[in-house]
């Protein structure tokens, strides 16, 4: 029987990031996977395979509306769908041997099949074929992750009823499709189909579209899918979807409580995602879980069992695999005997449309509720040389420091590179920035990170120089 120092249940950002760390501090380390793949949902029909189709359908969205007037011209212009999802495969199944290789060469167990806890110190590990063989460790971590969400009268079909799954290995391009929420999941995607010509309709429970970030972000974001023919429902409460055989019918409740129908092709439901625990034997080591299916941990991120852990996608928190990873280096690193920090306010989040939307800290209804003086800065896009030379002027960047210490409480921009632009708004942040921090720092021209220093003027007291 193998023993291990660590022993890490998942292959996920979290868990495959948490056993590297912890062979790189010196600890034996197993990591348990039931998929022939490592890599977990991000990898696999997660983060890397929807950012592939993403990309691909920009280009062809761009080659068909505005390759024409940077002076090329295209003829007999037509998507091949299959081609691009052969392409999604292919960057997922590099990015998967990457795992491979970093397991191997930090001397990482790679264990196949379901891990299932014997007691605090024992895994089972039952393989495809039912052959089981057993672990032993002193410490573990769980990091399984989550698994599409959906309620009463949704449940996917895997056919006409999708999840974000088989929405990214369609036979066809759709000539409808209907999103039954409006956050990163639905949008990301239902953003590939409309470049294409899908017909893309959402129905949202909220009164806008991802309702978590800043209000602002949502009227943007509005105004951008609507320009890719997308059609918004909000405030609508979907009570069934039905396969036709050709075909889906979603029947919802409107704002004012009258039944309405949609008809399509198929039906996405992206309604989030719920932690993913099932066949851990939780209860053979007094796990409990909440009655949102989370792990309840401390703020070491460790269980009620004191040898396991659990990180990412099973504890509360947003389900981000970034987070995922700094909770598994936190662990990695506590274990240790090091002292890591995490801040949870400063993971930023982002929604890769075109242009990307991406947020850190507090939203300003946030910071409204909690009754601080605060200033809001904002700058368009489409006042930068940088923007108006590439043609992506759409969005803006928005700031909000504290009215009386100038420090910035929270960063949200929609723009071109918005998922690497907000970095600078993390790492001002980290270190306690104000807004005339980065007032004063240079920023390279002609630059998209140029709206952001002049959103911080703007927040300093309306002296941005280009509007």
């Amino acid at each position: 029987m193998s023993k291990y120092d660590i022993t890490v249940i998942g292959s996920g950002p979290g868990g495959y990031v948490a056993a590297i760390r912890c062979a790189q501090l010196g600890m034996k380390t197993a990591i348990i996977e039931k998929y022939d793949t490592l890599g977990g949902t991000c990898l696999n029909v997660g983060c890397i395979p929807s950012k592939a189709l993403l990309d691909s359908s920009e280009h062809f969205h761009n080659a068909n509306h505005s390759f024409e007037e940077h002076g090329i011209e295209l003829e007999n212009l037509k998507p091949d769908f299959s081609k691009m999802v052969e392409r999604k495969n292919k960057v997922v199944d590099q990015t998967c041997k990457g795992i491979d290789f970093l397991m191997d060469k930090n001397k990482i167990d790679v264990l196949h099949g379901v891990g299932s806890f014997v007691d605090k110190n024992t895994i089972k590990v039952t393989d495809k074929k039912g052959q089981e063989k057993e672990v032993k460790t002193d410490k573990v971590i769980i990091a399984t992750g989550s698994k599409p969400n959906y309620f009463k009268g949704m449940e996917p079909d895997k056919e006409r009823i999708i999840t974000s799954t088989e929405a990214l290995s369609l036979k066809e391009i759709p000539k409808k499709l209907i999103v039954i929420g409006g956050g990163v999941i639905g949008l990301e995607l239902g953003s590939v189909y409309a470049r294409l010509g899908t017909a893309v309709e959402v129905v949202e429970f909220a009164d806008s579209i991802i309702p978590t970030m800043d209000k602002t972000m949502g009227k943007e974001l509005t105004k951008v899918l609507k320009k890719l023919k997308m059609k918004f429902n909000m405030k609508h409460k979907v009570q069934k979807v039905e396969n036709t055989g050709k075909g889906v019918v979603v029947t919802a409740l409107d704002k004012k409580d009258k039944e309405v129908t949609f008809e399509a092709d198929y039906c996405l439901v992206a309604v989030g995602r719920k932690p993913y625990t099932d066949g851990l034997g939780l209860e053979n080591v007094g796990i409990k879980t909440t009655d949102r299916g989370q792990i309840e941990v401390n703020e070491d991120l460790q269980t009620s069992a004191d040898n396991i852990y659990a990180i990412g996608d099973v504890v509360k928190g947003a389900m981000l695999a970034h987070k995922a990873e700094e909770e598994g280096t936190f662990v990695a690193e506590k274990l240790a005997g090091q002292i890591p920090h995490i801040n949870y306010n400063l993971i930023p989040g982002v929604v890769y449309t075109w242009p990307e939307v991406a947020a850190v800290g507090k939203t300003e209804q946030e910071i409204k509720d909690e009754g601080i003086s605060y200033n809001v800065g904002s700058f368009p896009m489409k006042a930068l040389g940088r923007s108006r030379a590439s043609g992506d002027i759409q969005g803006l960047v928005k700031i909000i420091t504290n009215k009386d210490t100038d420090e910035i409480l929270g960063v949200h921009m929609i723009g071109a590179r918005a998922a690497d632009l907000i970095m600078e708004g993390v790492v001002a942040m980290e270190y306690r920035a104000s807004a005339e921090d980065l007032v004063r720092m240079s920023h390279p021209h002609p630059t998209y990170s140029e709206a952001v220093r002049e959103a911080a003027m703007d927040a300093t007291g309306k002296r941005a120089i280009h509007i």
